[in-house]
Order: structure tokens, then C-alpha cells, then sequence
């Protein structure tokens, strides 16, 4: 292989060489196998009868294996070793540049996790989540506490695989994000400082009534609306699908078909809408990711920048008053009996309630972050031995009752709620929540600077100006560029907090009395 990938490089500088559409192929190979361990994960999270779990777990894990074992083939190293002198004689942030520089990264990593592990971390993240459907709605912490342990240690194992570092939270979070535990939460503190005063003052006002939201909302109708939507936005139902699950999310099997995925409670309008434009928002950046970047590159940036997308078309776009003053008579004939007596002001306000919640994923844009902020902290004691998975419903009610003066009254509504730590490693994804709502407003900001019709767009229903700046500036790129690259490049700077605070002192101080 080192024979023939060297000699496959003695073409003319710059043309790329034999042994670059070589390493194309093996990366491919690998991300194909990938893909189709993402198509069983999908089935299992929407389709899959419950008897299916065992064979299922098997199967992933089986995959998974293989994957790795393809993505740590030698061979790649040798062709990276060989195409080194190409690298060096093109532009750096040519495609091809990139392609290498990000591969060699993703390279150096893997191989320093065995193939056992990923075999054994897949299997018992298979079985966690398949325990997790049952255990959930049953509010039985005691069935997952042998899981969460069992990911707590495997999580540790995973953290050990690359010594140095500064926290045991770092290796989790990992080098696309851009960020570290400390760096991290520099930001919580920054934010908690700017957020907790909004956060008191509403509180002590008179409570928003959101009542218009919890009347009967039949599914299917909620279904039909909440898609008409993200199509109208520019999601493409032809390379895309939308089904029910649990806790939903967006996965992505190629360049077209990336999928979306809602929950529907009959009784909570919001929860079916907004999560399936937080999804769609997801997808719109996996579906703009330009045709010529290859694996692994054609694909999202970082977990923050990802949310950024997921929570710019949710909130930003989707919680905006302009939008509802375009869609909010399209629903009123859709639900006419709900909404003909409720007046667009009582339902954007409802929409917009802020509220100390249980709930994450139902939490309002101001404290949405400090439900964020619990988790990473409780990950952090977990993963560093100061709190033991027993003691993990005790300690999650303690702090939701001094961050947010809430207790759950079950396991369902507390610590059992988020799939993510029964479904994968523990650490390292939450903050990403965090990070994409600062970066949105960022994002949001660059895009009406270059178009200031924007808002004037969204209010008449049209999204394409907003997309296709999206698109062009953080989409296509793929992961061409690290996030600190990719932000400063669309935005003219940094990542910056005060565009997101700006954005919530403003929409609220015009809700709210601050």
C-alpha cells in the first residue's frame, strides 16, 4: 500500500493524484457502512417492534464495529503519509486541503479507540435506549440505573483514550466544537449573570396565560400544519421524510436523504411545531452542504453549530412575531374551534411565556440555558466521581429547585426526560445547546446586515433570502472549517455573546416589563 500510494503521488503538484481519489474511496466506504447503522438506529427509534430490541443491538453493534475498523484502516494513514507534499503545494483551504487536514484529524483519533468499544459502547447504547422508551413513560429510574452506569463507565473508558487533558469532560465534548470544559463554562457564567435578573423580574409580573396551547389539538392536523411549514421554510419532502418517536431528532443516511422526526401530544400545540422546525433546521444545513465535499467533510461543522441552525428556525424565525402574523390565520383555520377567539397578541404571548419549567425541550428562550447548564454540571460530578448515578434523581430535583424553583413530580418530568444520556455517552453534548443559541442570534445578525429585507420576508411567509444566505455561508461549507473559522468568516468575528442577549432583552423587554 505505501509503495503504491507514493508512487500514486508523482503526478504534477496541485492536480490531484491517484491516491487521493484512493483515499475517497476508503472514506466512503466507511461513512456508507455509517449511514447504514444511522437507517437501523432510525428504524429503531420509529418503526422497530419492541421484540426487535435484542437482535437490534446486536446489529449495531456488529456495524458499528466494522465502520471503525474501516475508518482506522492502515492504509488510510499510508495514503494521508503519501499526499502529504500535495497538501502542502495547494491552497490550504482548497477542498482538497481540507479534506486531508480534517481526515488526518479524524484519523488520529480514531485509532486510538479499539474496535471492542465501539462494539460494546453501541450494543449497550442499543439496549439503553431500548429500555428508555419503556422506562420513561413509567417514570422507573431503578430499570435505567444499571444503564446509566453502565455508560458512566464506558463514558470514563472513552475519556481515557486521549490523556492530557485538562477535564474528563473534554474528550466528550470533543475537538469540532472548538470549546473546552473551562472555556464552557466561562460562557454558562457569563450567560447566568445576564439571564437570572430577566428571568426574576418576569417572574415576579403577572403570569402569561397559555392556555390557548393546551386545548384538544387533534394530530394528524398538527402533523399537516407543522409540515406545510417547514416545507414553505425549504424543506424538500422528496429528499426527507417526517415520522414520530420519542424524543425527536434528524439523521442523515446521504446528500439526499435526511430525515426529521416529531412527537404530537393532543394536548400541547407547541411541542409538535416548534420541535419539528427545531428538526427541520437540522436538516436544512445536512440538505445544503455542497455536492463536491466528500466524506468527512460533507457533513455539519460541530454540535453547537448545528443547533445554531435547529434553534435560529425554531426561535428566531419560528417564535418571531412577524412569522405568526403571516401563518397565525392559516392556523386558525386549521384548528378554528381552539384558535377563532384567540387574538394573534394572546397567542404570540403564549408562545413566548417565559416560565420556570420542567422540561427542556418545552422551556421558553430565557431559560431554556440554565436547564442546560444543570445538566452539564450534574455530567461533570458524574464523570468525575463527586455524584453517584444512585444519588442522580436527588441531586437533579436539588437543582431544579434552586436554579428554577420547580421539582418534578415523577422521574418522567425530572432525570429520566432527555434521551441523550440513554442513548450514548455521557458528557459533551449538552453544552452544544448553549453554544447554538448564541451563535443563531450571530448568524441571524450577519444575515439581515446583508439583507435587511429579511424580516419584512419571513413576515410575508417567503424564507428563501434567509436560506440561501444560510446556505452560501455556513451550509456549504460542510466541515471545511473548524467553528471559530466558519463563524468569523460569516459573521466578521468571533463567537460573541451580546448578539444573543441583545435579541432576548429586546424580544422580551417588548413581552415583558424589564
Amino acid at each position: 500500500m505505501v509503495t503504491e500510494a507514493t508512487a500514486a503521488t508523482t503526478s504534477v503538484l496541485g492536480s490531484a493524484p491517484p491516491a487521493l481519489d484512493r483515499l475517497k474511496s476508503l472514506l466512503l466506504e466507511a461513512s456508507d457502512l455509517s449511514s447504514a447503522a444511522s437507517v437501523l438506529r432510525w428504524d429503531q427509534s420509529t418503526f422497530m417492534p419492541s421484540g426487535g430490541a435484542a437482535a437490534r443491538g446486536r446489529q449495531l453493534s456488529r456495524l458499528s464495529e466494522i465502520a471503525h475498523q474501516r475508518s482506522t484502516d492502515p492504509g488510510i494513514g499510508e495514503l494521508l503519509d503519501a499526499l502529504r507534499s500535495y497538501a502542502e503545494n495547494i491552497d490550504p483551504m482548497a477542498d482538497d486541503a481540507r479534506l486531508l487536514a480534517v481526515t488526518r484529524r479524524d484519523f488520529e483519533r480514531a485509532v486510538r479507540i479499539p474496535a471492542d468499544f465501539i462494539a460494546r459502547d453501541s450494543a449497550a447504547s442499543s439496549a439503553s435506549y431500548s429500555a428508555w422508551v419503556k422506562a420513561r413513560p413509567a417514570g422507573d429510574f431503578a430499570a435505567m440505573r444499571p444503564h446509566l452506569e453502565k455508560t458512566l463507565d464506558l463514558s470514563r473508558e472513552y475519556a481515557a483514550f486521549f490523556p492530557g487533558y485538562d477535564h474528563i469532560i473534554d474528550p466528550l465534548i470533543g475537538p469540532d466544537e472548538g470549546v473546552t470544559a473551562e472555556e464552557t463554562k466561562a460562557l454558562f457564567k457569563t450567560l447566568r449573570v445576564a439571564l437570572v435578573p430577566m428571568v426574576r423580574t418576569i417572574a415576579e409580573q403577572t403570569e402569561t396565560s397559555d392556555a390557548c396551547l393546551r386545548k384538544h389539538y387533534p394530530s394528524a392536523q398538527q402533523l399537516t400544519f407543522a409540515t406545510q411549514v417547514a416545507r414553505d421554510m425549504g424543506y424538500d419532502l422528496t429528499r426527507g421524510r417526517l415520522d414520530l418517536t420519542a424524543h425527536p431528532f434528524m439523521i442523515r443516511f446521504g446528500a439526499d436523504d435526511v430525515r426529521i422526526t416529531t412527537r404530537v401530544r393532543e394536548d400541547d400545540l407547541s411541542d409538535c411545531l416548534f420541535s419539528v422546525w427545531h428538526e427541520a433546521g437540522h436538516a436544512f444545513y445536512e440538505l445544503g452542504v455542497s455536492r463536491d465535499l466528500n466524506p468527512p467533510i460533507a457533513g455539519g461543522t460541530s454540535p453547537g453549530v448545528h443547533e445554531s441552525q435547529s434553534r435560529l428556525w425554531e426561535n428566531l424565525v419560528g417564535r418571531s412575531r412577524g412569522f405568526w402574523e403571516h401563518y397565525y390565520p392559516a392556523l386558525q383555520r386549521e384548528f378554528p374551534d381552539q384558535l377563532n377567539s384567540v387574538s394573534l397578541d394572546t397567542f404570540y404571548r403564549a408562545i413566548n411565556k417565559v416560565s420556570r419549567s420542567l422540561i427542556r425541550t418545552d422551556a421558553d428562550e430565557l431559560t431554556y440555558n440554565l436547564h442546560v447548564m444543570i445538566r452539564f454540571d450534574l455530567e461533570c460530578d458524574l464523570l468525575e466521581g463527586r455524584l453517584a448515578v444512585k444519588d442522580l434523581p436527588d441531586a437533579w430535583n436539588a437543582r431544579y429547585q434552586s436554579d428554577l424553583g420547580v421539582v418534578a413530580p415523577d422521574h418522567s418530568n425530572g432525570v429520566l426526560q432527555d434521551v441523550h444520556w440513554y442513548a450514548g455517552t455521557l458528557g459533551g453534548g449538552f453544552q452544544g445547546y448553549t453554544i447554538g443559541n448564541v451563535l443563531s442570534a450571530q448568524f441571524y445578525n450577519a444575515a439581515l446586515r446583508a439583507h435587511p429585507e429579511i424580516t419584512a420576508d419571513i413576515a410575508a411567509g417567503r424564507f428563501e433570502t434567509l436560506h440561501s444566505w444560510l446556505k452560501d455561508n455556513v451550509y456549504q461549507h460542510g466541515r471545511k472549517f473548524g467553528v471559530h473559522d466558519l463563524v468569523s468568516q460569516a459573521t466578521g468575528s468571533k463567537m460573541r455573546i451580546e448578539p444573543y442577549i441583545d435579541y432576548l432583552r429586546t424580544k422580551y423587554s417588548g413581552l415583558y416589563a424589564l
